[in-house]
């Protein structure tokens, strides 16, 4: 019997369908990974800054019925502060019918841009004794919470 050739392989295909499929796999897996990590962290900001906004709307409010105008104006937002005078803000707070007592309804924060925005609703009582709901415009600036908007 005559000498009998030699085993081969044969040769294999490449597969450059197969590879492109596989790298846009990982890559829509990274933008998933990505897109859910950002949504935690929003979820978070929100979430932790309910309180500290309920507390600038709780502390504003509390020194405008005490009558600690100063205080209050301290409280606002830069866009409210340009708006409004100290002096101005003081004699808008004092015009009659003044605010006498206040209840914190709702809290709720959500996002705009990136950026926290928070809304506080409030039941104010004036010195006529009639009640009114309010929203109170809530935003963070320089690392804190601040009062925006026309407030009462």
């Amino acid at each position: 019997m005559g000498a009998g050739q030699s085993w081969s392989r044969p040769a294999r295909r490449s597969r450059p369908m197969r590879a492109g499929l596989v790298f846009a796999g990982v890559g829509v897996v990274l933008c998933c990974i990505g897109v859910a990590g950002l949504g935690v962290r929003n979820l978070q900001v929100v979430t932790q800054a309910a309180g500290p906004v309920r507390e600038t709307a709780d502390e504003f409010l509390r020194e405008v019925v005490l009558g600690d105008t100063g205080r209050a104006y301290g409280r606002l937002c830069a866009d409210a502060r340009k708006k409004w005078s100290e002096g101005g803000f003081e004699s808008w707070v004092r015009t009659p019918p003044e605010v006498r007592d206040y209840e914190i309804v709702d809290v709720s924060v959500t996002t705009e841009g990136g950026r926290p925005l928070g809304k506080v609703v409030i039941e104010l009582t004036r010195a006529s004794g009639l009640s009114e709901q309010r929203e109170l415009p809530v935003v963070q600036e320089d690392g804190g919470w601040r009062v925006c908007g026309d407030p009462l």
